[in-house]
């Protein structure tokens, strides 16, 4: 049965124009081809890649986070109440006054002290700008150092001067060293964002993010298998070069560094409406969709590579949306942050709220502490003999 899956899986008519052979791509003279088997080291080295996160995590984005002054959030531990536990699970994380009331009588305590425990159990869940920043540093470090590899490996290629060469010889193009490590740590990094997005920070556009590490894998596995490398290399280029500029932002960001941020994040703007809404659509899938009628005949692999172009696309658009949004903001607040962070002005009230709590408190101390000093030292002026009044 697999014997029989795989063999129709591999028809040749399915991933080769009419008249193309598998035989027409094996290794000779010298000359290597892409082969589906190359694919599978793209795994272990996504696992190595988490490794390398870790420690570059710990020992370049944590001392750099402290250097612009990012520390470390310290958060009170909360006193464990099943109750409380199970109506912040089951029920809501933001209960109503009466809500309130209702559990405090049941678990003998004050109001004030039930509205402290939830605003500090939901602190609990919040994610901390250390680890933002780590996530967004590892990113921009990748994205940055693919991109300058991506441009030492194409700037000689006629292919990126002249679109025409893209299908020239097509399917018996070559496989240059520099496209198979450019294809194979692109496509391990997308797979470790994928292993890892269990312990990344959730955001709203958290099926987005999923729906486009699923579709950058499958589309730069499918166009390695049916050898569309010159097309592949073009599309990941373009859309690293934004990247870059939109993790260096969230970093600033994180650090507060507002004005740098705005820069950078218009800068990201521009980059991403030229490459991902002008060049992407207008030059990528001309070259692409129209193109390739000129030269074959229309066959399922090259149908459905674009069918996976246009859906990241629908991608680009949709994070075109949020981007238009951000600017919005920034224009009429000078103030920009990211719309997908989830409830992240809801965590700076509840920030705000609690320091207000403590230091409430501390003054109540202080007040407390003040009185009993004062009425010790009142003691000695009472007149001898008076202490028992």
């Amino acid at each position: 049965m697999f014997q029989m899956f795989k063999e129709w899986f591999w028809l040749e008519r399915f991933w080769l124009p009419p008249t193309i052979k598998w035989s027409d791509l094996e290794d000779h003279d010298g000359l290597v081809f892409v082969k589906p088997s190359h694919l599978c080291m793209t795994i272990p080295y996504a696992f190595v890649l988490i490794i390398i996160r870790h420690f570059f995590e710990k020992f370049i984005a944590s001392p750099l986070a402290k250097t612009i002054g990012i520390k470390e959030e310290v958060r009170k531990k909360i006193i464990p109440n099943t109750v409380l536990e199970n109506f912040f699970k089951h029920s809501t994380r933001k209960p109503s006054q009466t809500d309130i009331y209702g559990l405090a009588k049941k678990c003998n305590l004050t109001e004030r002290q039930v509205e402290r425990w939830f605003r500090s159990r939901r602190n609990e869940d919040r994610p901390c700008r250390m680890k933002k920043f780590q996530e967004a540093c590892w990113r921009f470090t990748f994205y940055l150092m693919i991109t300058i590899a991506g441009i030492a490996f194409l700037y000689d290629k006629p292919w990126v001067y002249d679109l025409w060469e893209v299908w020239n010889g097509y399917p018996r193009q070559p496989l240059l060293p520099s496209q198979y490590w450019y294809y194979i740590l692109e496509m391990s990094f997308y797979w470790s964002l994928l292993f890892s997005l269990g312990s990344d920070i959730k955001r709203k556009d958290f099926l987005a993010h999923v729906i486009h590490h699923l579709a950058a894998v499958s589309l730069m596995s499918f166009s390695w298998c049916a050898n569309y490398i010159r097309s592949g290399t073009l599309v990941m280029i373009l859309h690293d070069a934004a990247d870059i500029w939109l993790e260096s932002a969230k970093m600033f960001s994180y650090a507060g560094w507002k004005q740098t941020c705005n820069i950078l994040f218009f800068i990201f703007s521009i980059v991403f409406f030229i490459s991902r809404l002008i060049i992407f659509p207008f030059w990528i899938l001309y070259f692409t969709l129209i193109l390739p009628l000129q030269y074959l005949e229309p066959f399922f692999s090259c149908i459905f590579l674009n069918l996976q172009l246009m859906v990241l696309q629908i991608l680009n658009l949709y994070w075109g949306y949020f981007i238009l949004k951000m600017l919005k903001r920034c224009i009429f607040t000078k103030n920009i942050q990211d719309v997908r962070s989830d409830d992240e002005d809801e965590y700076e009230e509840e920030e705000v709220e609690e320091e207000k709590e403590e230091k409430e408190e501390a003054t109540e101390g202080k007040e407390t502490d003040g009185l009993k000093n004062g009425l010790g030292a009142n003691r000695h002026l009472i007149p001898n003999g008076q202490h028992g009044c």
